[in-house]
């Protein structure tokens, strides 16, 4: 099983514990999103960084690295469970990916369709934020493990266009949705996202050892419990006399 998957379960988990529960010491612990460090892949310390501000994983976004180069960043991530972007990733190529200590894939929707069956490592897809609503719907039906949101490149703050998407995003989904982030972020960003549903942000490469540490003490500061309400959000409206209607768009959806 791979431990990001775990990550994402238990935070899934601890934040839907019932109203006036409150929670173990371990949840209270725990951060309201997930930070994954993004890494270039051109050097095998730089994962160590991951190890360094106790982030929640690493991803090789730029570059697939060569299997003895994977080793050494699984080795310097410590117990810090480390991921890679493949583009149009064959079986074989992820089979060689998982064997060298891979924790989790992040592929695009044009990798083998027989990759979703792999155990071995945890599933994950990169999506637009164009992509139709019907695609998002299907993505629940795929054998994958959460989503990524693809970012633009050069951002420099979060937009309130991101925010709208991931809150739709997070309504459609039955499954872990995160997103890169712009180069710089403030904590006010952080929490519209998390209470837009966002389980897990990127960081972008080549960020500073002090900036991903600041990074860091801001997803822990994040208040808990503020996560958006995840499902259904079709409204019933009252007809005179009391009936309830429901509305057209689940008429639709039903037809």
């Amino acid at each position: 099983m791979s431990k990001f998957v775990d990550k994402l379960q238990s935070l899934s988990k601890s934040s839907g514990a019932p109203i006036g529960f409150r929670p173990s010491a371990s949840e209270s612990r725990s951060s309201a999103m997930l930070l994954i460090v993004g890494l270039s892949g051109a050097q095998a310390n730089e994962a160590k960084t991951t190890a360094d501000i106790n982030a929640d994983a690493g991803l090789v976004l730029d570059q697939i690295p060569s299997g003895k180069v994977i080793r050494q960043m699984v080795e310097a991530a410590g117990d810090v469970p480390l991921g890679m972007f493949v583009n149009g990733a064959s079986e074989e190529e992820t089979s060689e990916l998982a064997s060298s200590g891979c924790d989790f894939l992040v592929l695009d929707i044009k990798a083998a369709a027989a990759i979703l069956h792999k155990e071995e490592v945890g599933k994950f897809l990169m999506v637009e934020p164009s992509l139709d609503h019907g695609f998002v719907r299907a993505l629940n039906s795929l054998e994958i493990d959460g989503v990524f949101l693809s970012g633009k490149g050069g951002d420099s703050f979060v937009a309130v266009e991101q925010l709208l998407v991931s809150r739709r995003f997070v309504e459609l989904l039955e499954k872990p949705f995160m997103m890169t982030l712009p180069s710089h972020v403030t904590k006010a960003e952080l929490t519209s996202l998390s209470q837009a549903g966002v389980e897990g942000v990127v960081a972008s490469p080549a960020q500073s050892v002090e900036a991903l540490a600041e990074l860091r003490k801001m997803i822990d500061d994040l208040p808990r419990g503020i996560r958006s309400w995840r499902g259904d959000v079709g409204v019933t409206l009252p007809r005179h006399g009391g009936v309830v209607v429901e509305d057209e768009d689940e008429e639709e959806d039903r037809i």
